[in-house]
Parts: C-alpha cells; structure tokens; sequence
C-alpha cells in the first residue's frame, strides 16, 4: 500500500494551495469544458467542510444564490481546479459547518479573524 502511494505522489503534481480551513471564504476557479470549449468558472462562498486524506481529500464550499443555498464538492488535488484565492479567515470553533443549513441572511455570517 505504501509502494502505491508513492508512485501515484511521484506520478502527479501537486499544485500550491493557500492553507484553508472550515469557515474561510474562498473563491475556487474551476475549468468547465462544454463541447470543444474551455471556461473557467468562480465559485466563491465559504468552506463548510473538508475531509479525506492524500489525493482522496476533498472540500465543500457553500454559497448563496439568489436565496437558495448552493453546496458544491471539490476534489483538493483535481486537475481541473485552476486556482483558489483566499479572501476571508473566519472564527469558527468548529470543524464542520452543517449549520449553516439552517440559517439564513445575517444569522447565516462568520466573523472574520482579524490577524
């Protein structure tokens, strides 16, 4: 098992992410292809989540559109992902967000980590 690990590391690069965690607000711009064409799309909300290890982790961002709540799960290693900028460090005493869920407007917000 470790023998398979280190040939997948050494078979794929990893790209550099900024460090994030639950709660930070992100933006992640994501490559769509639709036919022949290539786009890349945003997708910023916050990070409710993030899970796996190694190349199987993966993340959930939620953000809302047009008052309806929009999750969206990303894998952290996928080709696809062009970029992550980070915006926002969020207070949050908790790993996994699902709360949120349930919250809307004001009662949805995370306070910012002042640094």
């Amino acid at each position: 098992m470790n023998a398979i690990s280190f040939v997948h590391e050494q078979l794929t690069a990893k790209k550099e992410y900024p460090k994030f965690k639950a709660g930070d607000n992100i933006t992640v711009n994501y490559k769509i292809v639709e036919g022949n064409k290539e786009r890349i799309q945003s997708f910023k909300g916050d990070v409710v989540k993030i899970q796996g290890v190694g190349f199987t982790a993966s993340f959930t961002v939620r953000k809302i559109s047009d008052g309806i709540g929009v999750e969206r799960v990303f894998p952290m290693y996928s080709p696809n992902i062009d970029s992550i900028v980070l915006h926002k460090v969020g207070k949050v005493r908790r790993a996994r967000l699902f709360y949120l869920r349930d919250r809307q407007g004001k009662a949805a917000r995370i306070k910012e980590k002042r640094v």
